[in-house]
């Protein structure tokens, strides 16, 4: 069977969500072998047997730290040397889809952004999209090359499928491009003990309805009763209401959770841009012909300030 790549989003060993959903879906197209770089390397080993890498192939240099992607596309290249794979997955982050276009110009192959989904084909893998502010699904296949795939976080579940996980060094020559941009300083961002935006599987989001930042600990009382992340519409963000860094939609982040509760949102394309792919929709809205709640499950005509914190005691209460 035909080995995959898949490049390991870590921190410092400590192996994040999208990497072991991308060793599901490498398994449906072959044998995944993980590329795991940067401090904590050796660390990620345990995990990414546990979901399925055959090989983890490590590199540990400061460069991975102090400087932006092209050492990790350096890697990556070498890595596609070492095992000639059927694809290359990447997870779907800002700074993946720059590594992944940058891999796919140096090996003169196709690149496909936010797959959805993935599954084999005679021809090779076949990713699923949802395009065009999410009015359509398309599946698509790189005709030239190796597979480059960036896949969305959420799209897949987590499976544990234990395998080998052989180690094995991986060499690698930095070229003169990796240092061109130094990481001058990091400042760490401050935790909120909610999960990740993107990664999350239950989020909750606020728009114009919420009528003030001092309005939006409804949503995020919600988001707690949940061990959900919290989201916010464009107009809540522009309006200074709630952190850009928690902007829903075509500007902002891409979610795909299991679960998204829109509160007081009316549905513009933009933010159904960003949300659409959710698995289980569902809104509240005191305006029965908002666009929103053209695409929900569920959906509830009422004030958001009735509704939601009676949704919250019910949740607190069922789970009390």
């Amino acid at each position: 069977m035909a080995e995959v790549l898949v490049y390991v989003d870590h921190v410092d060993g400590a192996v994040r969500k999208p990497t072991l959903e991308l060793l599901t879906l490498a398994r449906r197209i072959g044998e995944p072998v993980a590329v795991a770089l940067g401090g904590g390397a050796a660390d990620t080993v345990a995990a990414l047997a546990e979901h399925g890498a055959v090989k983890v192939l490590t590199h540990e240099a400061a460069e991975y730290a102090d400087y932006l992607v092209v050492p990790k596309v350096d890697a990556l290249q070498a890595a596609h040397e070492a095992v000639s794979p059927a694809a290359v997955l990447v997870p779907s982050s800002a700074e993946g889809k720059e590594i992944a276009a940058r891999l796919a110009l140096r090996l003169g192959s196709g690149v496909i952004t936010d797959a959805v989904d993935l599954e084999a084909g005679d021809e090779g893998p076949v990713a699923t999209q949802s395009v065009f502010a999410a009015s359509y699904t398309t599946k698509s296949r790189v005709s030239k090359g190796t597979p480059v795939i960036t896949v969305k976080p959420n799209s897949a579940a987590v499976e544990a499928a234990p395998a080998a996980g052989a180690v094995e060094a991986l060499s690698v020559t930095f070229s003169a491009q990796a240092t061109g941009t130094k990481v001058t300083g990091r400042t760490p961002r401050e935790s909120t003990g909610r999960p990740e935006l993107t990664e999350a599987a239950i989020v909750v989001s606020g728009g114009r309805g919420v009528n003030g930042a001092e309005n939006f600990g409804l949503i995020e009382a919600l988001a707690d009763s949940l061990g959900a992340a919290v989201g916010a519409s464009r107009a809540a963000v522009d309006a200074g209401w709630y952190p850009h860094t928690n902007q829903v939609g075509q500007t902002g982040k891409s979610v795909s959770p299991q679960l998204y509760i829109a509160s007081g949102i009316s549905g513009a394309i933009q933010h159904r841009a960003g949300m659409q792919t959710s698995k289980t929709i569902v809104a509240v809205n005191k305006d029965a012909e908002a666009p929103i709640f053209d695409l929900v499950d569920y959906g509830v005509v009422g004030d958001l300030f009735d509704v939601v914190p009676q949704l919250t005691e019910e949740i607190k209460s069922r789970k009390g």
